[in-house]
């Protein structure tokens, strides 16, 4: 079915959808731009982020509102991609997802809610399916630079040593970067949902929670900090782990299993000397403390544009053999993780959906459904690299 956009990006008066706009704004024109609108409840707001990111005039305005289904319907019938930046996705995002899904309409989100993605993987995706509509969670910092890190890991090691790597490693070795309002507000949101509904806490847990009827092994837990001899390093929780490998572990299971059934996956910061361990540990507990507190940033404020471009980040894959074979990847990025990195990765992603790669209908993840595909556009387009040896 012919669609009047390719893209459609809902939530553009937010700060992150604005910073999407503003991307696809700036960085495609003429031939090479794809047709697309921006989309939100408040038309007069929609006006202003048209003038103030530079768009062309004519850039056309979408009236929707999460409050009124038939208002995402309509949205979503006429794009062939709907990115939204619309959060927290628990609070805002179900109808979106299930319009998406009746009309076989692609999906990419940011989502670190893994809870609310557990319940629509098992409430859209077989008609998801039916319908086609490619539904992608996690296009962000949040999990793109983790599971195409490990997919890219994965592809050396068999091309090495014929197998997979059982162990693999993530180690966030340098970062910049701050972080938005949004982020905030979809923290409190899961940390509410759990005191409501205590059995939300084994999911949020559980390593597996996003591979309906398959468990692994036992994972490290990666919330102990610690001494790697290998690197020299102090390692301390990474607190954005808890979503990221849930991720991995999925496009394991959705691919069918090509890092192994019994493969093992954790991520933790490095603070590369011991005098820096205490300063690292300090850093990470005020990041934890200032997702999940009361106060602070409220939704639509975020960094600076001159700290998101001074912002960037350096993550090491390490993979291990039973037979003591290994591997590394490095995945860098060019600004700060959380907004001027993640704007371009969810905006490149929904181009991939629309320019390179069709696939089946369904929930998925970046790794598992774009994959190499994703990661040639990111490298060309969006700043970022991988590396293997």
């Amino acid at each position: 079915m012919k669609r009047d956009f390719d893209l459609i990006v809902h939530g553009a008066t937010g700060y992150t959808g604005r910073l999407i706009a503003e991307y696809l704004a700036t960085s495609y024109r003429g031939d090479d731009a794809p047709s697309w609108a921006i989309a939100r409840r408040s038309i007069d707001k929609l006006q202003k982020v048209r003038a103030d990111i530079g768009a062309p005039d004519d850039l056309p305005l979408v009236k929707a509102d999460a409050a009124e289904p038939a208002s995402l319907r309509s949205m979503c019938e006429r794009a062939a991609v709907i990115i939204t930046a619309v959060g927290p996705y628990q609070l805002h995002g179900s109808g979106l997802v299930a319009a998406c899904a009746a009309t076989g309409t692609a999906y990419v989100d940011l989502c670190g809610e893994p809870a609310w993605m557990r319940r629509m993987i098992d409430a859209h995706h077989e008609e998801a399916k039916r319908t086609g509509a490619r539904i992608v969670f996690s296009c962000g910092f949040d999990s793109i630079p983790f599971d195409l890190g490990v997919l890219t890991l994965q592809e050396k090691a068999r091309q090495k040593f014929g197998r997979p790597a059982r162990r693999v490693k993530a180690r966030l070795r340098k970062v910049k970067g701050g972080m938005s309002g949004g982020t905030a507000a979809s923290a409190q949101a899961t940390l509410a949902a759990a005191a409501r509904d205590p059995t939300l806490i084994r999911l949020l847990t559980d390593p597996f929670a996003l591979t309906p009827g398959f468990t692994g092994p036992s994972q490290p837990s990666g919330l102990i900090p610690e001494y790697d001899p290998r690197m020299n390093a102090w390692l301390v929780p990474f607190p954005m782990a808890p979503i990221n490998t849930k991720n991995v572990h999925r496009t394991n299971f959705l691919l069918g299993h090509p890092y192994g059934e019994d493969f093992a996956y954790d991520e933790m910061m490095v603070a590369p000397v011991f005098g820096e361990f205490g300063r690292v540990a300090t850093e990470t507990f005020a990041t934890v403390v200032s997702l999940f507190g009361t106060s602070g940033l409220k939704p639509g404020a975020g960094p600076t544009r001159d700290e998101r471009e001074k912002g960037f980040y350096d993550i090491l894959f390490l993979g291990e053999l039973p037979d003591g074979g290994r591997v590394e990847a490095v995945v860098t990025g060019d600004r700060d993780p959380g907004y001027g990195s993640t704007s371009k990765m969810i905006t490149e992603s929904a181009l991939c959906l629309v320019r390179d790669v069709q696939g089946e209908g369904g929930t998925w993840t970046p790794a598992a459904l774009m994959g190499p595909a994703l990661r040639e556009r990111l490298s060309e387009r969006a700043g970022l690299t991988f590396r293997v040896r």
